[in-house]
């Protein structure tokens, strides 16, 4: 059973929060974000002491490793802390407005949780990966966190799309894929079989749009919110609400949509 109540206490007692710098942030504190983490990977999170994470494979994952970073830094090297750093914006918190610069909830990924969870190598996550019909083709989609369920109820939910929507759902221009992010050396969530990208044809990318890291100066978008609507429904970040945008972009992150939850709940104030 995880140890999660005398550590969050801790950390209430303290007053750790977790310094994204927002008044969304004070919203979700640090202890609600680790137990939507745990919440969320109850198979792969044994325990959350005061300063780590457990896994179920003995990976010890500092919270904090204490160093001061910019968006760039937490991208390449992510703790715990800075992975769970920004609020997905759901329900009232998602007002359809273009990202602010570098909010990207859900691209700083920590290596270690993300390797300990899916699998440390292309062969390592290929043992846990089942097949997901996706519209008439099957797909390899990841297990853990029952992942390729949750993809699963996506087509069943979008079975019924007329064709103004199905033209963005096929064909997939994929899901798992050992590789790193483009123009980095961080391993996409596609490494891990925990994401799907859509029609490509239809979709709009940063890079493309001539942007550089920290500064895209242009935002542009074709997919449909019904579509993300029901990806969110069930444990599903979309990358067009990223900053650095990826509409084709789909990646499973349980936790962020349950924090993001738990914000717009507690009112989502404002930045």
């Amino acid at each position: 059973m995880l140890r999660l109540v005398a550590a969050f206490a801790a950390l209430a007692a303290f007053g750790v929060t977790l310094p994204s710098g927002t008044a969304k942030a004070a919203a979700v504190p640090l202890f609600d974000r680790l137990q939507a983490l745990a919440s969320a990977f109850p198979d792969r999170v044994k325990a959350i002491e005061i300063d780590a994470i457990v896994m179920s494979d003995g990976t010890r994952i500092p919270i904090d490793d204490g160093k001061t970073k910019d968006h760039e830094g937490k991208l390449e090297n992510a703790d715990i802390e800075d992975m769970l750093s920004q609020i997905y914006p759901v329900g009232s918190c998602d007002t359809g407005a273009k990202p602010a610069r570098n909010e990207d909830p859900g691209r700083i990924r920590n290596d270690a949780f993300f390797k300990s969870a899916y699998g440390s190598s292309e062969k390592a996550v290929r043992t846990h990966l089942a097949k997901v019909d996706w519209f008439g083709k099957p797909l390899a989609f990841t297990t853990v966190a029952g992942a390729d369920k949750a993809l699963a109820a996506v087509a069943r939910d979008l079975s019924g799309a007329g064709p103004e929507l199905m033209k963005h759902l096929v064909p997939s221009a994929g899901t798992l894929n050992w590789r790193v992010v483009a123009g980095t050396r961080r391993l996409s969530a596609h490494s891990f079989g925990a994401a799907i990208d859509l029609n490509a044809k239809l979709a709009d990318y940063w890079r493309w749009s001539g942007g550089k890291p920290g500064n895209v100066p242009s935002y542009k978008n074709r997919m449909p919110k019904e579509i993300v609507d029901v990806f969110e429904s069930h444990g599903f970040i979309w990358g067009g609400k990223w900053y650095h945008y990826d509409t084709m972009h789909f990646e499973y992150r349980p936790e962020l949509i349950a924090i993001g939850r738990l914000a717009a709940d507690r009112g989502c104030p404002a930045e």
